[in-house]
């Protein structure tokens, strides 16, 4: 079991190699799948990438599964709550269209049900349901290593935007259950979806469900994180934007007009954007330049 660690964009890479069953798990973002690709490469050393594994489909997780595909051909999983969407490659069903982001089309073979076992890199995991960040992501858990492989439901500190909550629907109380299940199944090692690998595993929890009430104290809160880290996402991806441009991105996007509407009621775009672009600068996350705004890593 291998661990790329990528920046933000893509989310980490597993590598499983046990022979001639080689798996990925979770593919990063398009704009990065060349990366991805040669990572992949480099590892297998000339042999074939069989399989291909998604704890969730948003589009940092599952965004190189069209070129790893055109290249390897490989079996691909992903949640069984998101094959209808994939079937039938309805942006709107899942997260692209909503979020602004972009996604080539894959296809898949089989799908992850909670309490499925997988058998990676000579181990056996478990799937584990994991609503919250995302309603239809799981986790992968070995019980005899005692590793959770834990995409956004948690990290170090803190675990990825409760999305549903966004939308009006539950996300806060699910959080709380998988932080509370991860609690209970006796972790020693977590990979996560973004960032190192940790093994102070109770304190994370600890942090994330800290993290969690001040979130669920105030709704809007969530929305405006989340509207900073979608608005910090498109910069990494463009790295540089007139002002102009990112609003009109923002009110082109349906969940930032949603957002908008929901939770900040009678205030313009244009002034959202400058605001958000303000508390970005504000922490070195960015840097305005006339009219340009500057991603700063």
């Amino acid at each position: 079991m291998r661990v790329f660690e990528r920046g933000w964009l893509s989310a980490n890479n597993i590598l499983f190699d046990d022979g001639d069953d080689t798996a990925l798990v979770d593919t990063g973002y398009v704009t990065h799948a060349p990366q991805t690709l040669a990572l992949v490469a480099s590892a297998l050393q000339g042999r074939p990438l069989a399989r291909v594994i998604n704890t969730h489909l948003h589009s940092d997780h599952c965004g190189g599964n069209a070129a790893l595909q055109a290249r390897w051909q490989p079996r691909t999983a992903i949640p069984a709550a998101e094959a209808e969407a994939v079937a039938a490659w309805d942006t709107d069903a899942l997260s692209y269209k909503a979020t602004g982001q972009q996604c080539d089309r894959f296809t898949f073979d089989s799908v992850l049900n909670d309490g499925d076992t997988l058998r990676l890199g000579g181990i056996d995991w478990q799937v584990v349901a994991a609503p919250g960040h995302d309603p239809h992501a799981v986790m992968l858990f070995a019980p005899a290593e005692r590793i959770l492989i834990s995409g956004d439901a948690l990290w170090q500190n803190g675990f990825g935007v409760i999305f549903p909550e966004l939308e009006g629907e539950s996300g806060f109380a699910e959080q709380a259950a998988v932080l509370a299940r991860i609690a209970q199944l006796d972790v020693r090692v977590v990979i996560p979806g973004h960032g190192s690998v940790f093994t102070d595993v109770a304190a994370a929890v600890e942090r994330a469900q800290g993290r969690l009430a001040y979130l669920s104290a105030d709704p809007a809160r969530n929305a405006a994180h989340a509207v900073k880290v979608l608005v910090k996402f498109k910069l990494l991806e463009a790295q540089r934007m007139t002002l102009a441009a990112l609003a009109a991105w923002m009110e082109a996007a349906p969940l930032m007009a949603h957002m908008r509407e929901r939770f900040m009621p009678g205030q313009q775009m244009a002034e959202l954007c400058a605001q958000t672009v303000g508390a970005l600068a504000r922490v070195g996350a960015a840097q305005v330049e006339g009219e340009w705004v500057v991603n700063r890593d």
